[in-house]
């Protein structure tokens, strides 16, 4: 190992990291759209279902690996398996979603940065029909807000665990709470907000029918597992930097806790907007960048909201990026003995040449559909992440966790259970042997039904 493992300084440090971790694109972005393709009400039910049946016993894996193995994913394998089997070898290839990852999340939280620099400017052309489209069709625009995003991300890192990341994230999760807490209230203030409200939490039974219940639930299970980023190891990082003095399932439910407090939050400040305005929230994608400056456009103090909605954006989104990006440093800590600083330096220029094909994908090599219709290189990422490498590797670290000849389901459960506070269930040891792997088999396979056919 190239440098000394260190330990975050406070257990918030921890509580914030793995949350910022889980708290990102995925709760703000990916989960308002989601949520209103799905109908509202009732997927919201079904997606918080997932996180208790799914999330919570996936994460306490993760975690109790990464604590248990004092390093990143492939080593945690590598260290942990109890025979010679080499189970580390293919979580090579799982870890490589951490990178893929970035690939695109520096784009697009350098899409965040352009509008909430673009809203702190002012000037009406933000609200203009087509001014998305024109700035995703400039690659040096969003080549220099990329860059820049990726270059707080590797200043952060640089730092160490203690002195820059476990502090920044501190405040970046401080501010980002705040920015909510005040964007909820104005958003709920507005008249007609009752329908955006009504419309996030009242389940909403004739959806399931116009959307199809197994669509639904599909997108919800996915959902659970993409907003806590489970099955790469970028959650193992955060357990390896932490002792043994709390149990791992009080922690853990904590970072799940927080992490639903943002996704419902980004939905009652959006649904709510865009009802109170006349706005279908049934956008997709582009309801943040395309659909919302309309509606900050017709409200009172609209280019203020617009500034802090975007920073509480961008703010999620390098929560994460620090995240993920620390697992990458200490991967080239440990693999390659590489001092901090080289590893941060070397990653975030791959990272920067590997951040072009996203951009490009979007004006230079428009014309490329990899997934076919009307597909870019972006959804070519996000597919390899989000729809394999995520389950597969769930799947996967399942098996691991509760097989004899990998750690074995006995020592899985004494490390979760390891220190004071609330203990994970050893009863459910058959749920996760024979349950987990099959939801996981399922979740995957759909998503590829779904893709190609």
């Amino acid at each position: 190992m190239g440098e000394q493992r260190e330990h975050f300084a406070s257990r918030l440090g921890f509580i914030f990291m793995t949350a910022g971790c889980a708290i990102g694109l995925g709760n703000v972005w990916r989960f308002p759209y989601v949520a209103g393709a799905n109908g509202g009400g009732l997927f919201v039910l079904l997606y918080l279902a997932c996180l208790l049946l799914f999330g919570i016993p996936v994460l306490m894996m993760e975690l109790a690996m990464g604590r248990a193995g004092q390093s990143t994913f492939p080593g945690s394998f590598c260290k942990l398996k109890q025979s010679n089997v080499p189970w580390h070898k293919p979580a090579y290839v799982l870890f490589s979603g951490n990178l893929i990852l970035l690939m695109f999340y520096t784009t697009v939280t350098g899409w965040l940065l352009f509008y909430g620099t673009e809203f702190l400017i002012g000037g009406s052309r933000i609200y203009r029909n087509g001014y998305f489209g024109e700035f995703i069709g400039s690659p040096g625009k969003q080549t220099v807000f990329m860059l820049t995003a990726l270059l707080i991300t590797v200043l952060i890192c640089m730092g160490g665990v203690r002195k820059t990341i476990e502090k920044s994230i501190k405040y970046m999760m401080g501010g980002l709470f705040v920015l909510l807490a005040f964007l909820v209230v104005y958003a709920l203030l507005q008249d007609g907000a009752s329908a955006g409200v009504k419309f996030l939490l009242k389940p909403n039974f004739a959806a399931a029918n116009e959307v199809g219940f197994a669509n639904m639930l599909h997108a919800a299970m996915a959902q659970a597992f993409f907003t806590l980023s489970l099955g790469i190891g970028s959650i193992a990082i955060c357990g390896s930097y932490i002792g043994k003095e709390r149990s791992l399932m009080q922690e853990g439910l904590w970072i799940i806790l927080l992490d639903t407090i943002v996704a419902v939050s980004s939905g009652l400040i959006i649904f709510p907007s865009c009802m109170a305005n006349g706005i279908e929230p049934d956008a997709g994608p582009e309801l943040i960048f395309v659909t919302l400056p309309k509606v900050f456009e017709n409200m009172p103090g609209g280019s203020i909201l617009g500034v802090l909605f975007f920073l509480f954006l961008a703010v999620a989104a390098l929560s994460t990026l620090v995240a993920v990006f620390e697992n990458l440093a200490a991967f080239g800590m440990e693999e390659f003995h590489w001092s901090r600083v080289k590893s941060c330096l070397i990653f975030g220029i791959a990272l920067g040449v590997l951040s072009m094909p996203c951009i490009f994908g979007f004006n230079l090599w428009s014309n490329f559909h990899p997934l076919g219709g009307k597909s870019n290189i972006l959804d070519l990422e996000d597919f390899i992440v989000s729809a394999n490498l995520l389950p597969l590797g769930a799947l996967y670290m399942t098996i691991f966790c509760m097989s004899k000849s990998g750690w074995g389901a006995e020592n899985f459960f004494a490390e979760v259970n390891t220190g004071t506070g609330q203990k994970f269930p050893v009863q459910l040891k058959n749920y996760m042997r024979f349950v987990i792997p099959v939801i996981l088999v399922l979740l995957w396979g759909i998503g590829i039904v779904k893709i190609f056919f």
